[in-house]
């Protein structure tokens, strides 16, 4: 409704106005009991009416509420609009826009915030053994194939259970991180056998304790089990022949790594 509008139309009573101007009844009552907005006119049987000004009134009303001021600065602000004219109600109506559009722009910000988490949240599907596949290769195969009696020989431990649940949860980009490291860190074990690093100096416990947070992604793995998984890796033909095709003699070195760095934390 335009002030034109408003200008030529009728004294309305206050269920019209609720009906015209979107509040309630009660919010309108509520105005008139606190002086924020009486209406000026009443009709012949006594009902409260609604004139132009008042509706102007209650538009700066609505506004200013829909920004937040409590009710007590909307109206000391129509009373400095009361005061001092035109001026003064331009003045509030830039206000007003400045506000309105600072909130506008707020809005663009929250609603691309939330286009983001969505996306986010969307990225974070579970991965598909597709994804897997595709990630790891024949590996992935491989590994597909040990599960049945990888489970027979840890089913009943919490590193299995964890496993289970840790592993159902992680996304595509979480399994391309772990292939990322795992690769990475494979290439420096086989750099530090290659350059002839000891076993039982500092690179090697550093090593070791990246292949600890490696297994960690999965399960937690405290030193002791993670010395039940190097030992794995020298009587278990298919762990052994895994790290000597990577580097002749990996194998061991990983195993004595793991073992001295695990006896460091345990004295």
């Amino acid at each position: 409704m335009t002030a034109t509008t408003m200008g030529l139309m009728e004294p309305l009573t206050v269920g019209q106005v609720a009906e015209t101007c979107g509040v309630t009844v009660r919010t309108l009552h509520h105005y008139d009991q606190i002086g924020l907005l009486r209406p000026s006119e009443r009709s012949h049987a006594g009902y409260r009416l609604y004139t132009a000004a008042d509706l102007e009134r209650l538009q700066h009303v609505v506004v200013y509420r829909r920004l937040g001021f409590p009710l007590e600065e909307v109206a000391e602000l129509l009373a400095d609009v009361e005061a001092r004219g035109s001026e003064a109600a331009a003045e509030h109506l830039r206000r007003q826009r400045a506000a309105v559009m600072t909130r506008l722009d707020e809005m663009r910000d929250l609603v691309r915030a939330i286009d983001n988490a969505l996306e986010r949240t969307m990225t974070k599907k579970p991965a598909t053994t597709e994804d897997l596949k595709e990630i790891f290769g024949t590996a992935w195969d491989e590994h597909e194939g040990y599960q049945a009696e990888a489970e027979q020989r840890w089913g009943d431990t919490p590193q299995w259970r964890q496993g289970q649940e840790r592993n159902a949860s992680l996304t595509r980009e979480d399994w391309a991180r772990i292939k990322t490291d795992t690769d990475a860190l494979e290439r420096d074990l086989v750099a530090a056998v290659a350059a002839g690093e000891p076993a039982d100096g500092d690179l090697a416990a550093e090593l070791a304790e990246r292949h600890r947070a490696g297994v960690e992604v999965h399960y937690d793995c405290p030193h002791a089990f993670q010395v039940r998984l190097a030992e794995m890796y020298l009587a278990d033909p298919r762990f052994t022949q895994h790290y000597e095709d990577l580097h002749p003699g990996l194998a061991q070195w990983l195993h004595d790594a793991i073992v001295t760095n695990a006896a460091r934390h345990d004295a």
